[in-house]
């Protein structure tokens, strides 16, 4: 029997080292290891063995049950690695064509507002987009009652916590940490709980711009925004100022451009601006007898959707590559 279970451990691994495929290497475990096997086909054998020599003969057949396998398993992690670094096609034949990628025209309209403000001075700054009461109202002049700070018309997370409501706490964090004077965009996702439509989601993106200096007028605010309006939009492009009231700028004003809708001009609402009101510099510790400032938010899927006739907010969110690939 001992001799038996030699010859079959012998005949298996000189069989297992010319093997090639992993059809071979299946077909010899299957004759080896399988359930009709031949290490199986031994085990009846073990009546006629003598009570003195079955306990060595249990063991050499355990023996080479346990050398069977492992060689198995170790001529199959070979085989799967030779297969790896193998071509599993003709490198002789042309490749097929990639699809060519682009960026998303959020992606794109953000860039191409930053690269206007960026020709005029201004540098880009971010911040979180979870933020605390503090900087998304208290430190921007809104007071307690306002209904702004309605719950239902904000996500809040745990506390004061809650995901931004508009990129106006970047101005904040960066006139804490920052001495003026300051001329800079924030850009960025804002979030309000929208009933979603045409016009409206709850998440989209602002550009905010904020300068502070010795001098600042609501003359400077609207050569800004008109040179920001001819660079984007072209040299027909117009814009206005309609009085408004924000509780962070003083004076301040609704932003309108003109612009050619179907054929026809009109005048589309792009954003709020007006003058730092003196109680956000109170709270950043600015000297408002030395500094004044202005500031403009203008929301960048209005300006995506005028300039490239989108009619649905929606179909920006969608990922419909046959949409997106327009642009």
């Amino acid at each position: 029997m001992l001799a038996t279970l030699d010859k079959l451990q012998e005949d298996a691994i000189g069989e297992i080292d010319s093997i090639q495929t992993v059809d071979e290497l299946e077909s010899w475990r299957i004759s080896y290891l399988g359930s009709k096997g031949r290490l199986k086909g031994v085990m009846p054998l073990l009546k006629d063995v003598s009570k003195e020599e079955k306990p060595a003969v249990g063991k050499r057949l355990n023996e080479v049950k346990r050398v069977l396998e492992g060689a198995f398993d170790s001529r199959k992690a070979a085989l799967a690695g030779a297969t790896a670094f193998r071509p599993p096609l003709d490198i002789t034949q042309p490749g097929n064509d990639v699809a060519q990628g682009r960026r998303h025209v959020i992606s794109k309209t953000i860039d191409e507002i930053t690269e206007v403000f960026s020709r005029m001075g201004f540098s880009v700054a971010y911040g979180p987009e979870v933020e605390d009461e503090y900087h998304n109202f208290n430190a921007l002049n809104i007071p307690e009652d306002h209904p702004a700070r309605d719950p239902v018309d904000n996500f809040f997370i745990d506390g004061d916590r809650m995901l931004r409501s508009q990129t106006s706490t970047v101005q904040i964090r960066v006139m804490e940490s920052t001495p003026p004077p300051i001329k800079i965009i924030a850009v960025g996702r804002v979030y309000r709980p929208d009933t979603h439509d045409a016009t409206h989601y709850s998440m989209f993106h602002q550009c905010e711009g904020l300068l502070v200096a010795p001098k600042v007028s609501m003359v400077d605010l609207k050569s800004t925004l008109f040179q920001f309006a001819k660079a984007y939009f072209g040299e027909e492009a117009e814009v206005r100022f309609r009085p408004s009231f924000f509780p962070f700028t003083e004076p301040s004003a609704e932003l309108d451009m003109k612009m050619k809708i179907k054929g026809k001009w009109q005048w589309v609402e792009l954003g709020g601006c007006g003058l730092v009101d003196p109680n956000v510099f109170d709270k950043v510790g600015y000297d408002n007898d030395k500094w004044q400032g202005y500031a403009f938010g203008l929301g960048i899927e209005r300006i995506a959707m005028l300039k490239y006739g989108i009619q649905d907010i929606r179909w920006l969110f969608e990922n419909d590559a046959r949409f997106l690939r327009q642009f």
